[in-house]
């Protein structure tokens, strides 16, 4: 049999379009050969080494005609890659290779799911101009799931790497362990082009449990950018030398402008500042820091900030989108500090509507950095300052005004993990929810409806943040949903987001409301950034864009960019910065393709910040395994159900494996396992008592079990209670017999 070398050389030299039989002939393959030859043949169409089909393997500078692909960096929405094996003779770097995903069509738009760094991808290539263009064949299995993982050893001294994601179920053979020690946290890459090449420890991290480990699996599984190139911190640095002047600016110096922020916040993008109108209504100003002085388009920080997209925030650390000397520094508004600022004026009415706004760049010194919980025992306690009071009574206008639009209000619990001075886990609690919060918030809303209207005003271009009304078919999914709680929601109306409230409303059971608002949530749309203004359906608004946060979203500084443009606010700039701090002239022509990109790293952070809070409390958990907690359901399936601890989060499965002999059979309708012989059933929403089984810190997985004894479960809703028998008449079991094709059907309660 040949080698791939030999078929490869053999494909090459050939003169005409060389497949299996092609290939056959030439090294004389006859009988079960030919058949060996085709599954050598199918292995290197599935490494990328031929195309799989007729004709293979066409040299063009080095780059083969079909080949695997490693997504190298996303600019913009496009990904560009470089080959996931180089190693030319005359040690030359990869070329760069632009990778076009597909044609449009299917669930997200593109043939293939969105690509990230770190991606692999069989493709085909072809010279474009100077350079390489490659057209996406298909997605290959992620390797970047699996590449980061604990050392185990075997009982033969044998290394395997057990992953991290806990949807990668397998380990690898380690074929050069690179210095690493059992119980270690490392990165590994494939050490050959066939899997059972195994893979090579290229780094040692440590500790997998150490403090920060739990946020660099989240970097690297994601993909997320963070290291700066040395031209970009070089550039920040200098920016931040830049002498601030009064000159073509409004000074705002002497207005008593407030910072409410969390108490560990070293970013402050925004503050304001109220006071009465004489006429009931208010005059306010909410400073924004004025990030596009200093981050310009065309230039190296810029070109970081739009890769990042946005920062993304961890229990230990911040991946900011600036430089820290910018982002934590000199555009964060400081007490007692000159800063540059873009200023939104608004006149508040009587009746809490933003009546007139006007945007100027202007010079700050913030009166007061203070946390939430400050704030608000001030305003508690009866000794607040005036500028803090005359805030709150401002706020009391704008909060009735919010509930006269009647927008979405979805009080869901949020986990917020402390941590010691050490990095470790001091506690993990549900975050607080305040005043001062909404006072921000309703202010901050106030400000993006203004930017937005500012900029339509002008027909400028504008990001808008959308989020649009929910599909029917989410709906009709919904409403049945309800059924199985005894309440009805009527579809043959205007769907507003009041709808949603007033079905709240009607709700007494808090554990009832907290499950049913958790489906409401599941019901919406994602939220996104574009060019058209197609509402905001949350929020009850019809024009709605993100202003109010530049040092930490890339779409807010588009808009501060946009705004410069509109109201010819353009400063003299920095001598070592390009001139213009509008748009770009790409931005302004194709605002489609920034959205879109900003919108995926969007989701990149939050996807990395939750599986990080997923293991912080699987951490927390693990030395509690054993114990019994209160746990409600939040999702059935037909191999079990996931639970959650009840005031501390944390999803769990319960395998139908451990629920013991009797047979339980899946109601997908009612989202339910019913059993057969007692009518013992599990829904979403029960609340009932698990023993925790397993806590892994690594992938964020835990596991619970039935706690011995006939548990009783806590049904929610008007269902009927679970020990109750629910059999057809005659005694028949509701689905037939037993055993039936298809049915869950169990021996024993399984491993404890």
């Amino acid at each position: 049999m040949p080698t791939r070398a030999q078929i490869l050389e053999f494909l090459q030299t050939s003169d005409q379009i060389a497949g299996k039989r092609e290939i056959a002939k030439a090294f004389g393959l006859q009988g079960q050969e030919k058949i060996a030859l085709k599954a050598l043949l199918k292995d290197m169409a599935q490494e990328g080494l031929i195309d799989g089909k007729k004709t293979a393997y066409h040299r063009m500078g080095g780059v083969p005609k079909v080949t695997t692909l490693r997504i190298a960096e996303i600019e913009d929405g496009e990904p560009f890659a470089i080959p996931d094996a180089w190693s030319p003779d005359d040690g030359a770097p990869p070329p760069r290779i632009r990778v076009i995903e597909g044609k449009k069509g299917g669930k997200n738009g593109n043939r293939f799911p969105a690509l990230k760094i770190g991606d692999r991808v069989l493709a085909r290539t072809e010279e474009a101009g100077n350079g390489y263009r490659a057209y996406v064949m298909k997605k290959l299995p992620a390797r970047t799931e699996g590449l980061m993982g604990v050392v185990e050893i075997d009982a033969s001294g044998k290394g395997w790497l057990a992953p991290v994601d806990k949807r990668v179920r397998s380990s690898s053979p380690i074929a050069d362990l690179g210095g690493a020690e059992e119980g270690q946290l490392v990165i590994a890459e494939p050490a050959g082009k066939s899997p059972r090449s195994g893979v090579k420890v290229t780094e040692v991290i440590g500790d997998p449990l150490a403090p920060k480990s739990f946020s660099l699996i989240a970097i690297a599984k994601h993909g997320i950018p963070h290291i700066f190139p040395e031209e970009a911190l070089a550039e920040a640095e200098q920016a931040a030398t830049e002498p601030l002047s009064p000159d073509h600016r409004e000074d705002l110096r002497a207005v008593p402008i407030v910072a409410i922020d969390p108490a560990d916040a070293r970013d402050h993008d925004d503050a304001i500042w109220a006071e009465p109108d004489g006429e009931g209504g208010f005059n306010a100003i909410v400073a924004i820091a004025d990030v596009s002085f200093y981050v310009r388009p065309g230039s190296q920080i810029d070109r970081e900030a739009r890769k990042r997209g946005n920062s993304v925030y961890f229990p230990d650390r911040v991946v900011p989108m600036l430089p820290e000397v910018l982002s934590a520094d000199v555009c964060s508004l400081k007490e007692g500090e000159d800063r540059a600022a873009m200023a939104c004026h608004m006149r508040i009415s009587a009746e809490g509507k933003v009546t007139k706004w006007r945007f100027t760049r202007a010079l700050v010194r913030i009166a007061h950095n203070i946390a939430y919980e400050d704030a608000q025992a001030a305003i508690d306690g009866g000794d607040a300052p005036a500028h803090l009071t005359i805030l709150w009574d401002a706020w009391k206008l704008l909060f009735a005004a919010r509930q006269a639009r009647d927008p979405l209000e979805l009080e869901l619990p949020e986990r917020q993990v402390r941590l010691d001075a050490e990095g470790k886990i001091a506690e993990i609690a549900v975050r607080e929810r305040l005043d001062a919060h909404r006072v921000v918030e309703d202010f901050m809303i106030a400000a993006n409806v203004a930017a937005a209207k500012a900029l339509e005003a002008k027909t400028a271009p504008v990001v808008y943040r959308v989020h649009e009304q929910p599909g029917r078919e989410k709906l009709i999914t919904l409403r049945d949903y309800m059924k199985t709680f005894g309440h009805s929601l009527a579809l043959g109306q205007v769907v507003t987001p009041g709808l949603f409230n007033r079905l709240l409303k009607d709700i007494g059971d808090e554990s009832e409301k907290a499950q049913v608002m958790e489906a409401v949530l599941r019901s919406q749309t994602q939220a996104y950034y574009g060019p058209d203004n197609m509402g905001h359906f949350g929020l009850a608004l019809g024009s709605y864009a993100h202003f109010t946060s530049p040092i930490r979203r890339y779409a807010d500084l588009l808009v501060h960019r946009a705004l410069v443009d509109a109201y010819k606010l353009e400063q003299p700039a920095p001598k070592h910065l390009p001139e213009h701090s509008g748009l770009s002239d790409r931005d302004r022509e194709d605002l489609g393709k920034i959205s879109e990109a900003i919108s995926k790293t969007e989701r990149r952070a939050m996807e990395a910040e939750r599986d990080t809070i997923d293991r912080y409390v699987a951490a927390w958990l693990a030395g509690r395994v054993g114990e019994v907690f209160e746990t409600r359901i939040t999702g059935v399936q037909s191999f079990g159900f996931f639970a959650t601890i009840v005031g501390l989060g944390g999803d769990g499965l319960v395998p139908v494996s451990t629920l013991g002999r009797e047979h339980f059979r899946w109601e997908e309708g009612a989202q339910r396992l019913v059993g057969d012989d007692s009518g013992t059933s599990y829904a979403p929403g029960d609340r009932l008592q698990l023993r925790l089984g397993e806590a892994n810190p690594l992938t964020g997985a835990l596991k619970f079990e039935l706690p011995d004894g006939d548990e009783r479960v806590e049904p929610r809703g008007n269902r009927l209670a679970p020990r109750d028998k629910r059999k057809s008449p005659a005694g028949q079991h509701p689905q037939g017999k037993r055993g039936r094709p298809g049915s869950i059907r169990h021996q024993g309660r399984g491993k404890r």
